[in-house]
C-alpha cells in the first residue's frame, strides 16, 4: 500500500511570522523529544521557513539596490 504524500503547511503571512514559527521548530527539534518521523517532518518544515524568510530578505534587498540606483551604501548609525 503507497503512503499518502505529505501534507504541506500554508505559507506564512509574513517574514516575522515565518521566523518566528521556525525558531519554535528549531527549539522542538533540539529538544530531543520528538519521534523520528516527527524530526524528518520539522526538518522539511524548517527547509522551508528558511526558503521562505531567505526569499523575503533577497525581495527586500532587490527593492533596496532599486532605490539606491544600483548600488548599496554602507550604513552608519547616527
Amino acid at each position: 500500500m503507497a503512503s499518502a504524500p505529505p501534507r504541506r503547511l500554508a505559507a506564512p503571512a509574513s517574514y516575522e511570522a515565518a521566523l518566528e514559527e521556525l525558531e519554535q521548530l528549531v527549539a522542538r527539534l533540539e529538544s530531543g523529544d520528538l519521534p523520528l518521523e516527527q524530526l524528518l517532518g520539522g526538518y522539511q518544515r524548517g527547509a522551508e521557513l528558511l526558503k521562505f524568510c531567505r526569499d523575503r530578505l533577497e525581495a527586500v534587498e532587490g527593492q533596496i539596490k532599486l532605490l539606491d540606483q544600483g548600488a548599496l551604501k554602507t550604513w552608519t548609525p547616527e
